[in-house]
């Protein structure tokens, strides 16, 4: 079910189920709560990031990308790198379904992160 924001505006449907609707009580917080959730617990924790969704939204969307391309050099080597280390076939296997399905989910996030990233950026500076 798509909810309507505003008469033109529709949130995605890569919205993360959860973080609040945009605009609805306290949405700022579950959407900090969640990208917090996607940082390494030490920039997590930075004053600066925390009083400003949109910087977090950011490091976030960073975060996310590089762990896509990590996925990304781990599925494409695997086939070459696995055997050297010893690895048997059906090891290899499982391991490339393994990094595949990660991937799919990483750019899963990354949709959601944008999409919660544009709402911030839209809800701080309206009409653009």
């Amino acid at each position: 079910m798509t909810m309507t924001l505003t008469t033109t505006q529709r949130i995605s449907p890569d919205w993360p189920c959860q973080v609040k609707t945009p605009g609805s009580y306290d949405w700022e917080r579950s959407a900090s709560k969640w990208l917090r959730e996607l940082v390494p617990a030490r920039y997590a924790s930075y004053p600066v990031l925390l009083r400003h969704p949109v910087l977090l939204a950011r490091h976030a969307q960073l975060q996310v990308q590089q762990e896509v391309r990590v996925a990304r050099t781990a599925l494409q080597t695997a086939r070459a790198d696995l055997p050297r280390l010893g690895m048997p076939e059906s090891v290899i296997e499982h391991t490339i379904k393994v990094y595949a399905a990660e991937l799919r989910q990483l750019q899963h996030i990354a949709r959601s992160v944008r999409a919660v990233a544009e709402a911030l950026v839209e809800h701080h500076h309206p009409g653009r």
